[in-house]
């Protein structure tokens, strides 16, 4: 996939034009739309919404140390609604292209390639943010969910796709985010998100 790195430095180029779009109007933070991305019960009493990144390490571990049993304990159940909103900290090119990755799989594998991104940081930060390896870990991430190099390349490059993601970053700003991730319980911001943390506001959001 030798044109994969072409594709992510116009993505990085991407990244700094989202980074500093002008704040759109953010959405309620308790209110779902139709552009949101949810696993879980659509009438659950609980909604958690998490602002993070495929390129956040905090997110990753995030990931790893929390969302297996939210999942199991609370999504999985029809307890919560979990949506997710992808922000572009972390590494620009990384962000933009793994977000894209995961719009361009569609809604039934979006969470999965959010997943094997977020998982995907122990092999491009191996060495640290500021030598990372990203092009053959974004390579092997897309085409296990069955992208070649033309199609990875048309949803990189995708106009709407990135002034989607400029949309969504900004409004995040907007919304007073400025960290990732951040969580909200049912319009409420923790001020740490530990699953203890999380536990403690869906039992008080009940």
């Amino acid at each position: 996939m030798k044109k994969l790195g072409i594709a992510v430095m116009v993505l990085a180029f991407a990244a700094g034009s989202v980074m500093a779009a002008a704040p759109v109007a953010a959405p309620a933070l308790a209110t779902v739309t139709p552009a949101d991305h949810v696993l879980g019960n659509p009438k659950a009493r609980v909604t958690i919404i998490e602002y993070g990144s495929v390129a956040c390490p905090a997110c990753a571990q995030f990931n790893e140390a929390v969302m297996p049993q939210l999942k199991a304990k609370y999504i999985d159940t029809g307890k919560v609604r979990y949506v997710f909103r992808p922000m572009l900290t972390g590494v620009g090119t990384i962000a933009v292209a793994g977000t894209r990755l995961a719009e361009c799989a569609g809604k039934d594998k979006y969470f999965a390639v959010i997943d094997a991104m977020m998982r995907g940081q122990k092999e491009y930060y191996a060495w640290g943010e500021s030598n990372i390896i990203a092009r053959p870990v974004l390579a092997k991430i897309a085409q296990s969910f069955g992208f070649d190099e033309a199609a990875f390349n048309a949803c990189a490059g995708d106009a709407n796709g990135l002034r989607q993601l400029q949309s969504q970053h900004a409004a995040a700003l907007d919304a007073g985010v400025r960290s990732t991730p951040t969580v909200y319980v049912n319009g409420k911001m923790l001020e740490r998100h530990e699953l203890a943390d999380i536990e403690a506001a869906i039992a008080a959001a009940k």
